[in-house]
């Protein structure tokens, strides 16, 4: 797979596919800038590299309609540069602005979901996209998993490659299944266990233990999941109200965590959104940083909530996808990863 070092980028337009889908407060505020503040390094490269840099991203879902004017400030005041705003991302004005362009200059497009199209992979929406762009990069990894135009659509009529971000997260999630320090040890909470089980499977597969939140434990049993290796699953001892693991519990988890020399990590361990069942995870986040392994973690709430407490950095790789972590643990193909190898070999 091709990557940002592999393009003569000097005075070139370079489509750059984000994943600026943050969290938003009811006033519209950003609450949590994590993956913008990601995508910067391959942002900063293009600038070095004296590249025409127009960003695009998705926001949100077709029918919220929400715009990403929020986002060309906050870019701004990180990058500490002026960030174009465009208040659409194909048609004949928006490539007109683009023809405009100097080197080292920033446009931001309006959200592709406004179309349809992107969702629904339009093919002659993907060429209208890849007209403003001489090289697309893909840094979306949280959305790699989707076979939308911007991602699968894009690479079909334009050279193509990773950025920075997407290769890091190919890296940190390959060396997690293919080379892991033993014992290798699962945290998995949250809900939507149909989601995860693949991830699950998987993992205790390669891995020593998996430790499962109360919610998860229960949907399994409720609905009779089938998981491969029940014998390295760990559930709860105890609860504070069904909505947090207990003190038994933590005192459990701990002790396997303290042993492990990686530990993957997806999903709170218990009802986040509200204070008094916010220990169990607390907790188990400290304790995973004080264990000193190799650690991965990933999931929206979850890594918001690791923002929140300002622990980041104390993690050895946090995620910017979800729903395409687990896919890529599991074993599934990722389209956008996909396309990229392909093209590498044609």
């Amino acid at each position: 797979m091709r990557t940002l070092r592999d393009f003569n980028l000097k005075g070139k337009r370079v489509l750059v596919r984000c994943d600026f889908n943050v969290p938003l407060s009811s006033e519209g505020e950003i609450l949590d800038d994590f993956r913008i503040r990601e995508t910067l390094p391959t942002i900063k490269y293009l600038i070095k590299k004296g590249a025409k840099i127009i960003l695009m991203s998705h926001f949100g879902k077709f029918e919220d309609k929400l715009s990403l004017n929020p986002i060309a400030l906050r870019l701004e005041k990180l990058l500490e540069r002026k960030v174009k705003f465009l208040n659409d991302c194909i048609g004949r004005e928006v490539e007109e602005e683009i023809e405009k362009m100097k080197g080292k200059e920033i446009v931001l497009l309006e959200n592709l979901r406004f179309y349809k199209e992107e969702e629904g992979n339009d093919e002659n929406f993907a060429k209208k996209l890849s007209k403003l762009g001489d090289i697309f990069v893909n840094d979306a990894f949280g959305v790699s998993h989707r076979a939308h135009a911007s991602i699968v659509g894009i690479p079909k009529f334009l050279p193509s490659g990773a950025g920075f971000l997407l290769e890091k997260e190919i890296e940190s999630l390959k060396n997690l299944i293919e080379n892991p320090k033993k014992p290798l040890i699962g945290i998995v909470g949250g809900k939507k266990v149909e989601d995860k089980v693949k991830a699950i499977d998987k993992i205790s597969e390669i891995g020593e233990l998996i430790l499962l939140n109360g919610l998860m434990a229960k949907e399994i049993k409720e609905k009779k999941i089938s998981l491969k290796h029940r014998e390295k699953i760990l559930t709860p001892l105890d609860s504070i109200d069904d909505k947090d693991i207990g003190p038994k519990t933590i005192t459990l988890f701990k002790e396997k965590i303290k042993v492990a020399k990686t530990i993957f990590w997806n999903g709170p361990l218990g009802m986040i959104e509200k204070e008094e069942f916010q220990n169990g995870t607390k907790e188990i986040a400290k304790a995973i940083i004080e264990s000193g392994a190799f650690s991965v973690i990933g999931g929206g709430e979850t890594v918001e909530f690791i923002n929140q407490l300002k622990l980041a950095s104390k993690f050895n790789h946090v995620s910017t996808g979800g729903g395409a972590m687990l896919e890529f643990l599991s074993g599934e193909k990722l389209p956008g990863i996909e396309i990229l190898e392909a093209e590498q070999r044609g």
